[in-house]
């Protein structure tokens, strides 16, 4: 079910809509060889499976990638207890390791598997990928000859890749610009799993078929794709490219999770891949405070947060100067004064209505100094194009919301979090189960109305990930994430 967000309701409607949620029913590299069009025709049907069972054989040795370099960032953006003091993030430079090539597993395929790969192979265009990437000419000619050593090293090679792509995206990290959402499926189904499982079950179609995404964009998308003209390859490349978007991201979500697209500018609040509520948000202008894409877990709802202003700000803008020696003046204007040992001048913006972070912040603890909050400046939420944040996500109604999940997550009651909300006190509530939250970027995906929609590409995020497409194939690495450089928020709650 879905509730409507035409309308505002009071505070205690957290309370209905918790009891809404549990009505919810259950539910780089070295290229291969040249990819061709994902609009190859499919092939037969796979064939009649035979018995031999799986048995691994050692993988080949693989050169080491280059090594990289990037610009990482300690942890920072977190709202202070008050009075407590905080630094500005700062970059450091970091010397990234060579991301070490996967080594696929080698197993005994047997002839009747070997073709049924082949006819998946085949048909793989139907979800979005070139049957090209995974070599069918070269498992044709190894079928050919027979079973053996040359058929298991081809099929093993195949299969390996084509797995990994439908479980982690085709996409490599290069191309994949600000990408911080680690994804933990090779961990949790390692491709020699994968494979062993296919095998022993003589079941090659169905055991890549259940690495596909269940989240209900994908199968839209997919359905997009097969009604798309073969004409129309700008379409058709842009639904290719989203589909791998959501590869990208785990394949369980969770029961409970928040996904923001940003080029939508709307939040969501899903239970079982069903949404419960929807937000408009407000994100990182384009340029140096982009929002960048992250998989992290709400941890605490702090409650009438404080800010602690970085010191560009204090220092360039002369605020230090305008305070430290009115600390009348500061109060009134809602500051905190700390003077360091040093001689560094603190500004502590103290809570209330016109707090940099609004009334509430959603803390998730990153390495990006982004997390979720309110804020003072509500009439934007007004306009259709909402990138004006430092890279933070801006969040309509976020009292609403935080109050929501400190019910749903920390146990309090609709008259708790009411207090606690309307105190005015700093308060920060722990949450006893983290909240996972996604903030994706989509071009083309469904809207919160069910509809297929195009959206701008704000950040000129779409060009690198369609470039990979038409490239051959990369082989994939050990790496998880960009290791493009990150940009040191300037005021992490503005």
């Amino acid at each position: 079910m879905r509730i409507s967000t035409a309308t505002r309701r009071p505070l205690f409607r957290g309370a209905l809509l918790l009891a809404a949620c549990a009505a919810l029913p259950a539910q780089a590299a070295q290229p291969t060889q040249a990819a061709q069009p994902a609009d190859s025709p499919a092939a037969a049907k796979p064939a009649a499976a035979s018995k031999p069972a799986a048995t691994a054989k050692p993988a080949p040795s693989i050169k080491p990638a280059p090594v990289a370099t990037a610009t990482v960032r300690p942890q920072a953006g977190s709202s202070p207890a008050p009075g407590s003091t905080v630094a500005d993030p700062v970059t450091t430079a970091a010397t990234i390791p060579p991301p070490a090539e996967v080594k696929e597993p080698v197993m005994h395929w047997p002839l009747a598997d070997a073709q049924a790969l082949l006819a998946v192979i085949n048909g793989i265009a139907d979800e979005g990928l070139a049957p090209a990437d995974y070599r069918p000419a070269a498992l044709k000619a190894a079928i050919g000859i027979g079973e053996g050593d040359a058929l298991d090293e081809v099929a093993s090679k195949s299969f390996a890749w084509l797995a990994e792509d439908l479980r982690d995206g085709r996409t490599p990290m290069d191309a994949r610009v600000q990408w911080f959402a680690v994804d933990k499926d090779v961990d949790v189904n390692p491709t020699d799993a994968i494979m062993t499982r296919a095998l022993e079950s003589h079941d090659i179609a169905g055991t890549l078929a259940a690495l596909d995404p269940t989240y209900p964009d994908y199968a839209v998308l997919k359905a997009a794709l097969a009604t798309t003209p073969r004409a129309e390859t700008k379409t058709r490349a842009l639904i290719r490219a989203n589909m791998d978007r959501w590869r990208w991201f785990t394949k369980d979500l969770g029961e409970y999770y928040l996904m923001t697209n940003v080029p939508e500018f709307q939040l969501r609040l899903v239970r079982r891949d069903k949404i419960v509520r929807t937000y408009k948000t407000i994100v990182g202008k384009p340029g140096k405070t982009a929002t960048p894409q992250l998989a992290e877990e709400v941890e605490d709802i702090v409650f009438n947060p404080t800010w602690t202003v970085p010191q560009s700000i204090v220092v360039g803008e002369g605020m230090g100067a305008k305070y430290a020696n009115n600390p009348a003046r500061a109060a009134k204007d809602g500051y905190k004064v700390i003077k360091q040992a040093d001689g560094t001048i603190i500004l502590v913006q103290q809570p209330g209505p016109k707090n940099s972070l609004g009334l509430v912040k959603i803390d998730m603890p990153n390495p990006h100094a982004i997390y979720l909050h309110d804020t003072p400046a509500r009439g934007l939420f007004a306009t259709d194009s909402r990138a004006y944040s430092h890279g933070c996500i801006r969040t309509e109604r976020a009292l609403e919301l935080g109050m929501m999940l400190a019910m749903l997550k920390a146990g309090k009651t609709p008259e708790e979090v009411t207090a606690i909300s309307q105190s005015g006190k700093y308060t920060k509530v722990p949450l006893t189960t983290k909240m996972p939250v996604y903030v994706g970027y989509f071009t083309m995906a469904k809207d919160i109305n069910d509809q297929l929609i195009t959206w701008p590409d704000l950040y000129g995020r779409d060009a690198p990930v369609l470039a990979s497409f038409a490239q051959p194939r990369q082989l994939k690495t050990g790496q998880r994430t960009s290791n493009e450089k990150v940009i040191a928020i300037d005021a992490p709650g503005a």
